[in-house]
């Protein structure tokens, strides 16, 4: 089983999918890894030499901020506005979408399920 920046790879994917389990990877940062690694994105995981999962840790440590830094990096980032004061800070703080969406109708992913007002 390989495992990456902390993570294990499901082993039946293909490596070019699997590196998206890593935090911080999408698809195409997982294509430029493995251009990087010199290893071929429809190889398994399960058919990974050892020398392959070595090149390409090599190459996620040398140009990319993945899993705890780069959380760690985002909470910052977030904590820095909310101590701030400004307006994403307190929409942070309070839960609701900091982006200009609705909130009138939609936004159930931020504020959770409905709380129904009893009625007299």
């Amino acid at each position: 089983m390989a495992r990456i920046a902390g993570i294990d790879l499901p082993r039946s994917k293909r490596i070019d999918i699997a590196l998206t389990y890593i935090y911080g990877i999408g698809r195409v940062t997982a294509v430029e890894i493995l251009e990087k690694a010199k290893v071929d994105g429809t190889t398994r995981v399960h058919a990974l030499t050892d020398q392959d999962v070595v090149d390409i840790r090599s190459a996620i440590q040398d140009g990319y901020k993945v899993e705890g830094d780069l959380r760690r990096e985002v909470q910052l980032s977030l904590k820095r506005l909310m101590d701030l004061g400004c307006y994403r800070g307190l929409r942070h703080r309070r839960g609701l979408p900091a982006r200009g969406q609705r909130t009138s109708t939609n936004a159930r992913t931020r504020k959770g399920p409905r709380k129904t007002a009893a009625r007299k």
